[in-house]
């Protein structure tokens, strides 16, 4: 059997590959949900709010939701789409105002 002999550039090459690979792999898990419908517990969690907020969140007609028996199911899309409805420009505050500017 012959030897493979491996040097430290091999090593390093590997490496890099490994972690694009990673990077690729954590970025898709990220943008696209497992399921495109979620449970409130998921949605919670996803937006950080409480169970309260989110029930307002139902309420007040701002997030569309499904209800089959005792569960309630949220459509992925609608959550990006509420998340960007709502994005605002930091540019538009007034720099005093601007909770992360250091002193």
């Amino acid at each position: 059997m012959a030897a493979n002999i491996i040097t430290v550039e091999d090593l390093e090459r590997f490496k890099e590959e490994l972690l694009e690979e990673f990077k690729k792999l954590l970025s898709q898990r990220q943008t696209t949900p497992a399921r495109k419908w979620l449970k409130s517990h998921e949605v919670m969690k996803l937006l950080l709010v409480s169970p309260g907020t989110l029930q307002n969140l139902r309420a007040n007609g701002t997030l569309p939701f499904t209800k089959i028996g005792g569960a309630i199911f949220y459509n992925y899309d609608d959550i990006q789409q509420l998340l960007e409805k709502h994005k605002q420009n930091r540019d538009i505050f007034n720099k005093k105002d601007d909770p992360w500017r250091h002193v």
